[in-house]
């Protein structure tokens, strides 16, 4: 059999992985989107050629399911994508390493352990932290699929499409003879472990149906272009459309509101301890007023002012000899005022942070939705406690949604639902907002609870534990949702351990770091012996 050229795999390889992410109906092909890969690497190519052919794969990949960052800021998307791809080829030429040296059973082991160990470091807050096209989320639109992310979370999910690849691979390409052969006998493992995990699915699937709630929540979805809402000022009209919008379907029997990330912003900010004070927010105080037995949940642009620098992010005050923090944040208020303040931790790359040896191109990025000279980040994972109610919030501000174990931490601190609040009309009309939305239904496996998503254009929803949306409102839309949502109090095995799969693959990949290291220098004792 001709060898097929290492270009058309590579191309083959990325168009694999773009064609079964969401939002496209061809999730199956990602159990074969690596094998083209494979077969590069078995080619005996060198390895800065396997690595131009390993980076194309990535580049593509990312290209295609992400480009609509550019919509919202050129450079930015420039930089995600090129940076993204280049750190994704580290555990591929990690594998393409311990292959050369430890032999074909090491190396393909190591491919997973490495693949997952960046995965895993990815999810740090480590200021160019960008998982977006973390392996398991390709499973998003079916999470009836996933439902044992429950136990594992992501990660398995990872896992799964490495080791079905690989097997998949092994079946038609014989390791030992560097030779094509298709084995039918081959083929069992992989088609079991495909099968096994659905099964798993549909038996943790099978639920009793709840009573509804007694209770309601009002999510509003006010659509306002985010552009707008930065650029012109008009607060006072956007405002309005929050309030009449709630007002359409708040009832006796509801208890909370939820607005989208920054619906309150007005262009010098919000002082957080003295918003009660704050003359444009006259009508929100008015609107909690006449409405005396619910509480808003909202986002919030907010600063506080001290008389000493709290943190690297304070800044002074120009002309005194104070410093004031900034918050992309969000605020529980009632008409007394504000209850409980969250502050947005997990911070988008290049829009909102940029680590320290990235600040000289901080001019590049556009701002939207925040700065790259730094919001101020909360530690905590702090649960927001809804007075009167049974409802424990886990506060979740855009990017945040796509962090399982980060969201795991809220439902271990006491949280029985989430609340995802974002504006995701940054990107325009594209699969950025329908990939984010998506995401947020893999949390809701991961922790087995409830989520209400306020998106400020769209798509807003309610999720329930198994990840299924029960209502939701459409793209480019000002509509509102009211729902009795469930409020669960039993913890997952995620929630209760976290993700013990990543954590173990990093532990496994310093043991194979040092395995290499004793092995390179005892091959040049060998050596040294020998001459």
């Amino acid at each position: 059999m001709k060898k097929p050229h290492p270009l058309i795999l590579s191309l083959l390889s990325g168009l694999f992985l773009f064609a079964a992410w969401p939002m496209s109906p061809l999730t199956l092909l990602i159990f074969i989107a690596w094998i083209p890969l494979l077969i590069i690497e078995s080619q005996g190519l060198s390895k800065l050629k396997f690595f131009y052919y390993t980076y194309l794969t990535l580049f593509i990949w990312n290209i295609c399911t992400t480009w609509w960052i550019w919509n919202a800021s050129a450079p930015g998307a420039a930089m995600a994508i090129i940076a993204n791809s280049l750190l994704m080829t580290i555990p591929w030429l990690g594998f393409y390493s311990a292959k050369k040296r430890f032999g074909n059973r090491t190396g393909y082991v190591s491919l997973i352990i490495f693949w997952l160990t960046f995965e895993y470091i990815h999810l740090q807050d480590w200021g160019l932290s960008w998982p977006w096209l973390t392996l398991g989320n390709v499973f998003a639109t079916h999470t009836e699929w996933i439902q044992w992310y429950s136990l594992t979370g992501s990660s398995a999910g990872s896992l799964w499409v490495l080791v079905i690849n690989i097997l998949l691979f092994k079946s038609f390409y014989n390791t030992s003879t560097k030779t094509y052969q298709f084995r039918w006998k081959k083929l069992l493992p992989p088609v079991l472990l495909i099968v096994l995990p659905l099964l798993v699915s549909m038996v943790l699937s099978i639920h009793m149906v709840k009573p509804p709630s007694s209770k309601n929540i009002v999510i509003v979805q006010p659509n306002i272009d985010p552009y707008e809402k930065v650029s012109t000022g008009s607060f006072d009209a956007q405002l309005t459309q929050l309030i009449h919008l709630s007002e359409q379907q708040i009832d006796s029997n509801t208890c909370l509101v939820v607005w989208p990330e920054t619906a309150l912003y007005i262009d010098n900010g919000i002082e957080e301890n003295k918003m009660k004070e704050n003359y444009f927010l006259n009508p929100l105080w008015a609107f909690l007023k006449r409405n005396p037995q619910i509480k808003l949940f909202t986002g919030v642009e907010s600063y506080q002012v001290f008389d000493h620098k709290t943190s690297s992010y304070a800044r002074p005050f120009s002309g005194t000899s104070f410093y004031y923090e900034s918050y992309n944040g969000a605020a529980l208020l009632d008409s007394s005022g504000p209850l409980q303040f969250y502050h947005k931790s997990m911070l988008v790359p290049g829009v909102e942070t940029l680590p320290w040896f990235l600040r000289f191109i901080d001019t590049w990025f556009e701002k939207f939705g925040g700065t790259t000279a730094g919001y101020t980040k909360q530690n905590d994972r702090t649960v927001i406690y809804v007075p009167n109610t049974a409802y424990k919030l886990a506060p979740a501000i855009c990017y945040e949604s796509i962090y399982g174990e980060f969201m795991s931490k809220y439902v271990r601190n006491g949280a029985n639902v989430i609340a995802v609040i974002t504006n995701d009309g940054w990107w325009g009309n594209t699969p950025g907002y329908q990939q984010h939305m998506n995401y947020a239904r893999l949390r809701a496996v991961e922790t087995g609870l409830w989520v209400v998503r306020s998106a400020n254009t769209g798509i807003s929803c309610v999720i329930n534990e198994y990840g299924n949306i029960q209502e939701e409102q459409p793209w480019n839309k000002a509509a509102t949702i009211k729902y009795r949502v469930h409020n669960r109090t039993s913890n997952t095995l995620f929630v209760m351990y976290g993700d013990l799969l990543s954590k173990a693959m990093l532990i496994l990949t310093v043991l194979l770091l040092l395995w290499t290291v004793y092995d390179m220098m005892r091959k040049k004792q060998n050596h040294a012996k020998a001459n």
